[in-house]
């Protein structure tokens, strides 16, 4: 897989090499999938935002991802790990160059959600386009803290049987209803839209601190 480098102009706009991502989770049928656009020079943090925005995870577990052996995570000085890479340091672009085409993500490790990540294609983006973006997916995320896949496969159970005992239990504890072939396609836009905004801005910012200061160069 080849990196395009270098960016074009479109209409005075600037566009930017990206990667179309496949995220898998492991071990559950029907597959609940995603599919995202994201700027090669996104490091690992970033991708593993963008997973959380389109998966609909909320983001309060530990995480890491499993490149070719090597661990990206975030490393705590308290709880330090020997093998543990800072994922923010690290961006996708480098391991495109590598020859990376698939990688494991791992979220919550005491539910241990293995996610199988697929470099799909790396293209020139659309130049009127705020990178990231949703593209595509299927079926809801298991909900957090449930256990597991055996406490997924539990809990759909329950759900989707009015007349079991623990049906009203489980729903409450979820919170609200549980549609396990509805994926809420328009809040994981909506989630990943809220990231491309604060990736521009901040790109925006950074452009006119460096134009300020090559002003008064």
């Amino acid at each position: 897989m080849e990196l395009a480098t270098g960016a074009c102009q479109n209409g005075g706009m600037t566009a930017e090499t990206i990667a179309r991502l496949r995220i898998s989770l492991d071990d559950i049928r029907p597959e609940i999938w995603r599919v995202v656009e994201i700027q090669t020079s996104a490091s690992l943090k970033a991708v593993h935002d963008v997973i959380q925005a389109a998966m609909g995870w909320q983001d309060y577990h530990l995480w890491d991802f499993d490149v070719g052996g090597r661990r990206y995570g975030l490393p705590d000085p308290e709880w330090p790990i020997d093998d543990l890479a800072a994922a923010k340091n690290t961006k996708l672009a480098s391991l495109i160059e590598r020859g990376v085409k698939a990688m494991t993500y791992t979220y919550d490790m005491g539910d241990d959600w293995r996610h199988t990540v697929t470099i799909q294609a790396v293209e020139t983006g659309d130049a009127k386009v705020n990178y990231p973006r949703f593209i595509a997916g299927q079926r809801r995320c298991p909900p957090e803290d449930v256990g597991g896949l055996p406490g997924f496969e539990n809990f759909l159970d329950v759900v989707a049987d009015p007349a079991h005992p623990e049906h009203r239990e489980v729903l409450r504890w979820y919170g609200r209803p549980y549609n396990p072939e509805d994926m809420a396609e328009l809040a994981a836009k909506r989630r990943i839209g809220v990231i491309a905004r604060r990736r521009l801005a901040a790109k925006t910012a950074a452009a006119k601190r460096k134009s300020t200061a090559a002003g008064t160069g």
